[in-house]
């Protein structure tokens, strides 16, 4: 089994340069980098785009002029059509998690697959929605369809990603290991003496119960090593307070009877 490309982005009649600089920074973010422009309004390339791309130059460095969809999506397999807005073709309605899945699917058996979307002053042509295999559309609050250019591919591109990639990035799934049990025993431990020097087990009957209970909220905090130091710390300095205060209102109490 072979595997093509991500899916490329095809912008049909995109108007601001802006917007178009702002998709190819979506597009960076999530691992797309075949953008497709046809009929841009001003022209092509337009300077405003690499401004507003911030630094994700290479969907733009490498985009491709077309006269019509028609031309854009030629070699592809699978096109799908973003639209908000209904129209008589029967076609096959996806969200874009859906959507994903399916260019997925396909990318995976080696076909090249494209989400279409429409400028930004009407969308789409009921013509080019036609050409593609099924609309794609968001569950927006239907009292404002309109979504900017680059937020739907955004979230489109953000749906293809989570099919590679899903979860979180590895820098935030890496964390320090968790403290062994002996670790743990000792925090537990501690914690216990203190708390039996403050008079907190009573009932005494109950403190079995109350142990536990206390041992297993600790338990799903999954401490690190130096976690279970900073808390055992805590609970040395929690200590040491009282027994200053205790130290001083003994003093206190001395002195008034001198």
């Amino acid at each position: 089994m072979t595997t093509a490309a991500p899916p490329c982005i095809i912008l049909d009649k995109p108007q601001l340069a802006q917007n178009i600089g702002a998709v190819a920074r979506v597009m960076a973010n999530f691992g797309l980098a075949d953008l497709r422009l046809v009929n841009p309004r001003d022209g092509w390339p337009q300077e405003h785009a690499w401004a507003a791309a911030s630094g994700a130059e290479w969907p733009l460095n490498a985009a491709r002029i077309y006269e019509s969809v028609e031309a854009a999506i030629a070699d592809l397999h699978l096109v799908y059509a973003t639209t908000a807005r209904p129209r008589e073709l029967q076609l096959p309605i996806l969200t874009p998690r859906d959507a994903a899945a399916n260019l997925a699917g396909e990318v995976a058996e080696g076909h090249a697959v494209g989400l279409l979307f429409g400028g930004e002053r009407a969308g789409l042509e009921t013509a080019d929605i036609a050409l593609c295999s099924a609309v794609v559309t968001l569950p927006i609050d239907p009292r404002f369809r309109s979504l900017n250019l680059a937020q739907a591919v955004a979230i489109n591109a953000y749906e293809w990603r989570m099919t590679t990639e899903a979860g979180a990035p590895p820098a935030f799934r890496e964390g320090p290991a968790a403290a062994d049990a002996a670790a743990m025993l000792g925090l537990y431990e501690h914690f216990e003496r203190e708390l039996d020097d403050a008079g907190f087990f009573h009932p005494p009957e109950k403190r079995p119960s109350m142990i536990q209970n206390l041992r297993s909220a600790l338990a799903r905090a999954r401490f690190s090593d130096q976690e279970v130091r900073t808390f055992r710390g805590v609970v040395t300095a929690l200590s040491q307070g009282r027994g200053r205060v205790l130290e001083r209102l003994a003093r206190e109490k001395a002195a008034r009877k001198d």
